[in-house]
């Protein structure tokens, strides 16, 4: 049978109300009297209904992650800065999969508010008309992670994506490269089509033409990395570099381009975005992109808490810094 706080008032022979207040930190009890409580606590194993606090003080002290695979080593690093912020503000989390499924975006959103949850970090792929209605209509605020909606409306904390990709491009047009290829991940993704629109304003700044046979979509996934050497390399007009939207797909990349019997960089240089740390588990080491991938999930948990709490918030929309490492995958 649970232990309820009338159980542990009772043992102890005090008030609910002085129970409740030692459970919440309250520092209007005697120090004996709090004593008393919480050794009464221990020996009963009394554990606080969290839903019951929650329900009283309309507060649940819990916000809903949203995310689209858990396993993917840039999402996971997203998930930890968010788990830090939240622990140290003393919210829980329950964390869930998209798959990038806008049914099951929507569903899940729902469901957190089911739950009760005091706020939402979202991330997520293209932002639709559906998510808009439902961002907009939340009763809890929500804050966008690595997540573009394009009107601003919606806090959200990113890296200039368009910005990031015109840098990766122009150091490939720098190292002297004239047929580069761009591997997209998702198309639908807002941060995607952003590098997308990066990487053609460098080529076109450039002089050189953007060529449709050197733009393959596939998803973020390392066989995709794969999949796009073996079709660009069919081509009679092969690439000497290659921009890939992600480090896994970078890292097919290179061992698709080694299993053709060729070497990165002095065949084709390579370079990929994020900054994981598959980048330096390759060989050769990969140049990137630093997406400050831990600092977006923490600082988008901490502009939740801002709004949770009511907080003064100078910026909605943070755009965090980006850069470049250059290691053995470039020249």
């Amino acid at each position: 049978m649970n232990v309820t706080i009338y159980d542990v008032a009772r043992e102890a022979n005090v008030s609910m109300a002085t129970v409740s207040r030692v459970v919440n930190g309250n520092p209007n009890v005697k120090p004996a009297t709090r004593k008393k409580v919480l050794k009464t606590i221990e020996e009963l194993g009394y554990r606080p209904n969290a839903v019951a606090r929650g329900l009283a003080s309309k507060r649940t002290t819990t916000v809903g992650v949203i995310i689209p695979d858990i396993s993917n080593m840039f999402l996971a690093e997203l998930a930890r800065g968010i788990d830090d912020i939240a622990n140290m503000y003393k919210y829980n989390i329950i964390l869930s999969n998209s798959d990038q499924n806008i049914d099951k975006e929507i569903k899940l959103i729902n469901s957190m508010l089911e739950k009760q949850v005091d706020g939402i970090v979202y991330m997520g792929s293209k932002i639709q008309d559906e998510h808009l209605k439902e961002f907009k209509t939340s009763p809890v605020p929500i804050v966008l992670a690595a997540t573009i909606e394009p009107t601003n409306a919606i806090p959200s904390v990113n890296i200039d994506y368009e910005a990031a990709g015109y840098a990766a491009t122009k150091l490939l047009i720098d190292n002297g490269h004239k047929q580069i290829a761009f591997i997209t991940g998702t198309d639908e993704t807002t941060a995607n089509i952003a590098k997308s629109v990066g990487f053609n304003r460098a080529l076109e700044e450039a002089g050189l033409s953007v060529s449709p046979d050197f733009i393959y979509s596939g998803d973020l996934s390392y066989d995709s990395g794969v999949k796009a050497v073996e079709e660009l390399f069919k081509l009679d007009n092969k690439p000497t570099a290659i921009f890939a939207s992600s480090d896994e797909i970078a890292l097919g990349v290179i061992h698709g381009i080694q299993d053709l019997g060729l070497s990165v960089p002095n065949d084709v240089e390579v370079i990929g975005f994020d900054n994981t740390r598959l980048a330096t588990m390759i060989r050769p080491t990969l140049s990137t992109v630093v997406q400050p991938i831990y600092d977006i999930g923490a600082v988008a948990m901490r502009l939740l808490t801002k709004y949770m709490n009511k907080e003064e918030v100078e910026y909605s929309n943070v755009i965090l810094p980006h850069q470049i490492i250059k290691r053995n995958s470039t020249k």
